[in-house]
């Protein structure tokens, strides 16, 4: 087992990449220090640990840094496989995770940055393919309790961080996630009860008040 000293996450409090990184820890009852970053003057502990992409979230665990979101929440599992683990025992099911965490990214997250961050007479293809790629998410999930079945797991932490972005979604993509995949926010309302989501997600409102905020930043009203 991974010893958890000098364990660090250089974070930002509304990114949903970092959210997925806190529930991993909080699942597996790591304690860690959490560090706010600046986007906007970032540190030179983010800088040294990030070269490449200079982005946050970094767990930085015993001075080794280790970056991208979903590969940190592999790591944590890894690290620390004597509790709670994220991904399956078998290889199919690992590969099949890996797959639909690789989608949430590549048709949600992406898509959902472009509702807000594109004009209103620029979203439509976004916004079709944000809904198409709930509607896929849907019919991945089925009538199962997580996406990995009966167990919280690896797609589950990709995924859920939607919770907190929601509000913004609808609010710039002028739709209703509930109309558009309830089961969807169905499973999210189940995440929403575990602790290690409840804690690790802000308040939706304050997550539009920082976007509202960032558009202000980029001239977009």
């Amino acid at each position: 087992m991974a010893e958890t000293k000098e364990l660090v996450l250089l974070n930002c409090w509304a990114s949903p990449y970092g959210m997925r990184c806190r529930i991993a820890l909080a699942e597996k009852r790591v304690e860690y220090e959490h560090k706010d970053e600046n986007l906007m003057e970032k540190s030179p502990l983010l800088l040294q640990s990030n070269p490449v992409h200079k982005k946050i979230p970094v767990l930085v665990h015993g001075g080794k840094p280790v970056c991208e979101s979903l590969v940190i929440v592999q790591y944590v599992d890894e690290a620390w496989p004597d509790r709670a683990p994220l991904l399956p025992a078998d290889a199919y099911g690992r590969a099949q995770a890996r797959f639909w965490a690789d989608f949430v990214d590549k048709k949600i997250f992406e898509c959902g940055t472009k509702l807000w961050m594109l004009k209103k007479e620029a979203q439509g293809e976004a916004k079709k393919e944000f809904t198409e790629g709930l509607k896929l998410l849907e019919g991945e999930l089925g009538e199962k309790k997580y996406f990995g079945g009966d167990t919280f797991g690896f797609v589950d932490v990709a995924l859920v961080p939607l919770m907190a972005w929601f509000r913004t979604y609808e609010s710039f993509g002028s739709f209703s996630a509930e109309t558009e995949a309830p089961k969807l926010v169905a499973w999210g309302k189940r995440c929403m009860e575990r602790e290690s989501v409840a804690m690790s997600l802000p308040d939706p409102g304050k997550v539009y008040e920082f976007v509202c905020f960032m558009r202000k930043m980029f001239g977009l009203g």
